[in-house]
């Protein structure tokens, strides 16, 4: 009997010793890591940030940031703003690089650049081009991450700019079922299919974006906002892109300063649900991701006071 009682407390002394061990940190290198990595045969690049604050073994979300046409991962590393707000956020910060390609622009120009295999816009590849898989390279970026961090899968986001917002606007059809919410800025492509998931987005552009208004005379006062989402054919198939696929109302709810940024919220249908499409008109903004330094709008910290909000289901 004693035997027993003696095997009995030494066993329950080392499954309490088992159960107070502290989880062991994965292995990081903090701040910017530069990662390569196959996919279908083609090398391709992306960029990490790994705040100072993360200790490898708590689970954080992470934030992709996609570049626009003609930048690449590390130019947005460096001015996007969101490697800064990963710092003060403790969020795992991704900026990936597109493919480069030989491009036939709608007018007929012709060049070499940088661009995201996004729905069909105002552009195609030259004769002996073939885009990239880059829905593929984000979810093999997603399974790296996972692999060598502790990440939150349910708090997982995606930003793009220009081109790179014509990619997140995929992403919100093909990839809702790992994004939690996604934020397009000065560029939305085509709806095509039906998405995964019914998912939160923010559409976002400035008045004087030359892109979008080529014309440099054109100015679009913040105060006409209202009647050009109720009249204007363009505007209002901006809106329907996001509304008829994504299920949300056709109404809206007016917010905002006609001197810095207009919104106009959709409530999800049926209402209730913990998702809304918000649509940002933004004064004095042109053709930039704003940070601060182009634009006195800090978009990271805007957008993530908006992000955060939202998990996956």
């Amino acid at each position: 009997m004693k035997r027993f009682i003696t095997f009995l407390s030494v066993t329950l002394f080392l499954i309490g010793c088992h159960k107070m061990e502290e989880p062991k940190p994965k292995d990081f290198t903090s701040g910017k890591n530069h990662v390569t990595t196959m996919v279908d045969n083609v090398q391709r690049e992306y960029y990490v940030h790994i705040p100072a604050s993360y200790d490898g073994v708590t689970a954080v979300p992470v934030v992709f940031m996609l570049h626009g046409t003609s930048g690449d991962g590390l130019r947005f590393y460096k001015i996007s703003g969101w490697k800064e707000v990963g710092e003060e956020e403790n969020i795992i910060t991704v900026f990936p690089s597109s493919g480069k390609y030989c491009i036939k622009e709608d007018d007929g120009t012709v060049k070499h650049t940088t661009k995201w295999n996004a729905f069909p816009s105002n552009w195609e590849v030259c004769q002996g081009e073939t885009l990239l898989d880059d829905i593929k390279f984000l979810k093999q970026i997603i399974v790296e991450l996972k692999d060598k961090y502790v990440i939150d899968s349910k708090r997982m986001y995606i930003v793009g700019f220009s081109n790179g917002g014509q990619m997140a606007y995929r992403c919100a059809f093909e990839m809702s079922d790992v994004f939690a919410a996604v934020v397009e800025s000065a560029g939305k492509g085509s709806p095509v299919g039906k998405p995964l998931r019914n998912i939160p987005i923010t559409y976002q552009f400035g008045n004087i974006d030359r892109k979008l208004f080529p014309d440099p005379n054109i100015i679009i006062p913040l105060s006409k906002f209202d009647s050009l989402l109720q009249n204007s054919p363009r505007w209002m198939d901006m809106v329907s892109d996001h509304t008829i696929p994504f299920e949300y109302a056709s109404e809206y709810t007016l917010s905002g300063d006609t001197k810095t940024v207009m919104t106009a919220t959709f409530e999800s249908v049926p209402g209730g649900e913990n998702r809304e499409f918000q649509f940002h008109l933004i004064n004095g903004l042109g053709h930039n991701y704003p940070n601060g330094k182009n634009h006195p709008l800090e978009g990271a910290k805007v957008n993530w006071e908006w992000l955060k909000q939202y998990t996956l289901p």
